[in-house]
């Protein structure tokens, strides 16, 4: 197994999907404020590795701007929503599911590097694989086509922190199935953990969520009706994931940053496709408005009895 360089992974699992994407982003304005790391699950810590030297800079948020004016979500996006929720709610159980198993993620990713003075990379898309313990106490396993494979480190323990945003299926269970807490949940939760607009911080904690781990079926739904009452959040009719499937895009534009995060699902199923972020306006380092800045494409999701192990 090949070992990468200890410099290589910041400790924890860190929020990367806009961390490593704002480097020298409007860097003449007022002060820059870092944003808290997230403590990151499976896909998002691979990327870390891959943009390692990265100089992440964030614009001043705080409880005004964008955030605190954005309108509340169409009916149109609260009903797409909905039909969201009741796909996850009546998805198949993974059925029993041990403490020594892993939830596995096969996806086809791509992350722009960054750095100051730095023309911004946005690398071909390639395969992540990613193994997870499903009780969060044993460390995952990551192999990133061109990078080879390394090991993760187990979830933070209760009452550390790091623990109330873990992505293991133990700690996802005790999440409320009831919409109104889950929302409560994430208000509370997501801006603690986030230098972000709570709003926007509740949108990326979901996303984080749903593109990383198995959700038990009721939580799901709970997490899509919760996301119907964060103003901001739109719907996109046509958005081709990093697999080249078309699908519906729930969406919300960061106040904080010049991007907007799109979850995919498709029409039909309703099933989570993917993530993507992009550039809604010109950054410095060659990056164009519309440009897809991050993109996340899962091809599989499943519960196996070792690390390594495929489906």
């Amino acid at each position: 197994m090949n070992q990468l360089p200890e410099q290589d992974l910041p400790p924890g699992r860190h929020r990367l999907l806009k961390e490593h994407l704002m480097t020298e982003i409007r860097r003449d304005e007022a002060p820059a404020r870092r944003r808290n790391p997230w403590l990151r699950p499976a896909i998002a810590a691979a990327a870390v590795a891959t943009a390692a030297a990265v100089t992440f800079v964030l614009l001043p948020s705080g409880g005004g701007g964008e955030g605190a004016s954005a309108q509340p979500p169409s009916r149109a996006t609260v009903a797409m929503l909905e039909d969201i929720a009741l796909a996850a709610e009546h998805e198949d159980s993974p059925g029993t599911i041990r403490d020594d198993q892993y939830v596995y993620v096969d996806a086809k990713v791509s992350y722009s590097q960054s750095g100051i003075g730095v023309k911004t990379k946005i690398p071909p898309l390639h395969r992540l694989e990613t193994w997870h313990a499903v009780d969060g106490t044993r460390a995952g396993l990551y192999r990133e086509a061109g990078r080879g494979q390394w090991s993760g480190e187990p979830d933070a323990k209760p009452g550390k922190p790091g623990y109330d945003v873990a992505t293991n299926y133990r700690h996802l269970q005790t999440l409320p199935t009831d919409p109104g807490k889950m929302y409560d949940w994430l208000h509370e939760t997501a801006p603690e953990q986030s230098g972000q607009e709570t709003d926007q911080a509740m949108f990326v904690l979901v996303g984080d969520l749903i593109r990383d781990a198995v959700v038990p079926p009721g939580q799901s739904a709970a997490l899509y009706r919760a996301v119907a009452r964060i103003p901001g959040v739109t719907v996109i009719d046509d958005v081709v994931d990093a697999a080249g499937r078309h699908g519906v895009a729930i969406a919300r534009k960061d106040p904080d940053n010049p991007s907007r995060d799109e979850w995919i699902f498709d029409r039909k199923t309703h099933e989570f496709l993917g993530e993507r972020t992009v550039a809604t306006s010109d950054w410095s380092g060659g990056v164009k408005k519309g440009d897809v800045t991050s993109n996340t494409a899962v091809l599989d999701r499943a519960v196996v009895d070792k690390r390594g192990q495929r489906p």
